[in-house]
């Protein structure tokens, strides 16, 4: 494991017991060794936050700390899976930290009308979006005004350039890369572990392994509500104070949706995710 110190040097360090997991993010308490090269973490400070997932045994497994954005890329290849983005954004918004959606690649876009809808749906709702090309750069300065002084997470799917983006970030970076497989379409693993990343502006990126599918850990089915700004913010107008949005009578959030106020798609994401909640709740995943 490495850990950088306070006077921003980075050191190989080990983990004292089998209790303490420290992940990327993590401000820890650690020592040097006596006559070694290697310092030892001995505890984990409190986290602000932290960004987490179930696991197959149903336990929740945390992915990194103490974050202040969350950026989820999408790309004109593999094909985006919006439900994936806003499963991310959802885990952002329970953290209650920024979240953003960069679209990279745009040099290989066909002018996907699906994508520039979704994009605008997203800019709707709040979120910084940016398009970007890792390969000629068009974007990135945006992208940096985005991230300056900020410790951020890339998050998204396998294959949409999180280590190409972060290569352009800053020079010292030097993260593996792969193409898109052209058998399946679907993107290669290349970060195996998360690694933060320092970037100009007095910032930090944590370049994360790409995922096939990513669900947060929620306390409950009640929380999704709160990781869609539009349901949370419609909600407010529902008849009864613990409705589900879903077949309620007096639903502010089902009228939103016939009405055009909250996105269909996005609403069925909302669903989805409620729906997966209580399958892992039941021990059903």
């Amino acid at each position: 494991m490495r850990l950088r110190l306070a006077n921003g040097k980075e050191i190989d360090a080990r983990i004292k017991g089998k209790r303490l997991k420290p992940v990327c993010g993590d401000q820890v308490l650690a020592e040097a060794i006596e006559n070694e090269s290697d310092w030892l973490i001995t505890s984990i400070l409190e986290r602000r936050n932290q960004l987490t997932r179930p696991n197959t045994r149903g336990q929740v497994e945390v992915l990194a700390a103490n974050l202040e954005l969350l950026v989820v890329v999408a790309a004109a290849s593999p094909k985006p899976d919006w439900y994936i983005v806003d499963r991310y954004l959802c885990a952002a918004e329970i953290m209650g930290i920024g979240a953003a959606v960069v679209y990279n690649k745009t040099d290989l876009d066909s002018g996907d009308n699906g994508s520039v809808a979704e994009l605008a749906e997203y800019t709707k709702i709040g979120y910084d979006v940016v398009r970007c090309s890792a390969k000629n750069k068009t974007g990135i300065a945006d992208l940096q005004d985005v991230l300056a002084g900020q410790c951020a997470i890339i998050v998204g799917q396998s294959g949409v350039g999180k280590s190409s983006i972060i290569n352009r970030l800053t020079v010292n970076a030097m993260q593996r890369t792969a193409s898109v497989s052209q058998k399946t379409g679907e993107g290669r693993h290349t970060t195996v572990n998360s690694v933060m990343i320092p970037i100009p502006g007095n910032g930090s990126v944590i370049d994360s392994p790409g995922v096939r599918d990513y669900a947060p850990a929620l306390a409950s089915s009640q929380d999704a509500a709160q990781g869609f700004r539009e349901v949370a913010a419609t909600a407010r107008d529902c008849r009864f104070a613990n409705c589900k949005h879903m077949r309620e009578p007096g639903c502010a959030v089902k009228s939103g949706v016939e009405n055009g106020k909250i996105s269909e798609r996005r609403y069925e994401s909302y669903k989805r995710v409620i729906n997966l909640t209580e399958k892992l709740s039941e021990g059903r995943y």
